[in-house]
């Protein structure tokens, strides 16, 4: 299908029939000072007229003229939240009187999910994450089941943020493959729309429920200048380097003791990260203890505990902590899953509470092997 335009009651009339499908939409809203993804229950409780102010370690909501409701940068949720959920129960048992145990295998949640307003960065991470929890010998089912129900209206991103660095990832601000529906928003002295096309069948027959117009020339081409204009306007950006090479090269660098100085190891980063995966394992009973269940759980590299083995932890230091994250993140995972774990949508870089920015780590990590050189 070719690409139409969609008004705001457009965009209001997708989200009904989204919802008359019977899937949980989420998308973006304000809450608690911030934009947040939440399920919604009308196109009202989007964030029109909302912007944001972005720095390192620093996240500020601010109010725009024009309406617009995509002109933000990414908040502290990714939609690793829905697909790859903090906590969730594997199984549980229960003794019964006689002695005996019973055991029930909790199968996965699967709801219809209809992801409104996923950047492109996060595209990205969507797909780097099918690649780590589905694609390999070991998958995990709940985020299987969770991925297929799964639709994605993709938002191209207009106002990059001052932490946003994916055109140095290899990515950039428009939506290239991955969606169901791309929009990229307009808003000019002809009025606030938003230039539609499909990535799929499914998102070409929901185009089809929702009135439209057929794209004119002008919308077209403010769409993709603007588009366009937001890849020469990243805040921040990777050395052009191969950074695969760098990091494995870098193990010893003294950069690492001055970074490790100022990171409270508190894995801010790897919560808000939307390609971090880790997770271990609890058990917790009843006071009784005849039941008891097994819950999966979001882990950190951060933490102390998550490198023990039996005589204590791999990594003690906050030093060797950081050191495995970026190193995974930019080198390592190459080897695992032939790609970059990083899409550059910044956000280690604002919720860091002392703000420590991924980018300036890197730099300083290339100029110091260049002075060695």
């Amino acid at each position: 299908m070719t690409a139409v335009v969609l008004d705001r009651d457009g965009l209001s009339a997708l989200v009904d029939v989204l919802l008359g499908d019977g899937r949980t939409v989420v998308g973006p809203t304000v809450r608690d000072g911030a934009i947040v993804l939440a399920e919604l229950g009308s196109a009202d409780e989007l964030p029109y007229g909302w912007g944001v102010e972005l720095d390192a370690g620093r996240f500020r909501l601010v109010p725009r003229d024009d309406g617009a409701v995509f002109a933000h940068s990414a908040g502290p949720h990714s939609w690793k939240n829905y697909l790859h959920p903090a906590r969730e129960r594997l199984w549980s048992a229960d003794r019964m009187p006689e002695g005996d145990v019973s055991f029930e295998r909790r199968e996965p949640e699967a709801p219809a999910y209809a992801f409104l307003g996923v950047r492109p960065c996060d595209l990205r991470a969507i797909a780097i994450q099918d690649r780590v929890l589905t694609g390999g010998r070991y998958r995990d089912d709940g985020y299987g089941a969770r991925r297929r129900g799964a639709l994605l209206i993709a938002a191209e991103c207009t106002e990059p943020g001052a932490t946003c660095f994916c055109v140095s990832t290899g990515g950039g601000p428009a939506a290239d493959h991955g969606y169901d529906l791309a929009l990229t928003e307009v808003v000019d002295d002809d009025g606030h729309r938003f230039l539609a096309r499909a990535g799929s069948t499914e998102g070409a027959r929901l185009l089809e429920q929702v009135p439209h117009h057929s794209a004119d020339m002008v919308t077209e081409a403010v769409a993709r200048a603007s588009v366009d204009a937001a890849r020469e306007r990243m805040g921040r950006a990777l050395p052009p380097v191969d950074l695969r090479t760098l990091l494995g090269a870098s193990l010893e660098a003294e950069r690492w003791d001055d970074v490790a100085a100022r990171c409270l190891t508190c894995g801010n980063c790897t919560m808000v990260c939307p390609t971090c995966f880790c997770t271990t394992t609890e058990e917790v009973t009843d006071l009784t203890g005849d039941h008891t269940e097994r819950w999966q759980r979001w882990d950190s590299c951060f933490d102390l505990d998550f490198s023990f083995l039996h005589e204590g932890p791999v990594r003690p230091s906050g030093r060797a902590r950081y050191r495995q994250w970026l190193t995974h993140k930019l080198s390592t995972w190459h080897d695992q899953f032939d790609s970059s774990g990083c899409v550059g949508c910044g956000r280690c870089i604002a919720w860091c509470p002392v703000g420590i920015d991924i980018t300036e780590e890197v730099a300083a990590l290339h100029a110091g092997s260049e002075t060695e050189a």
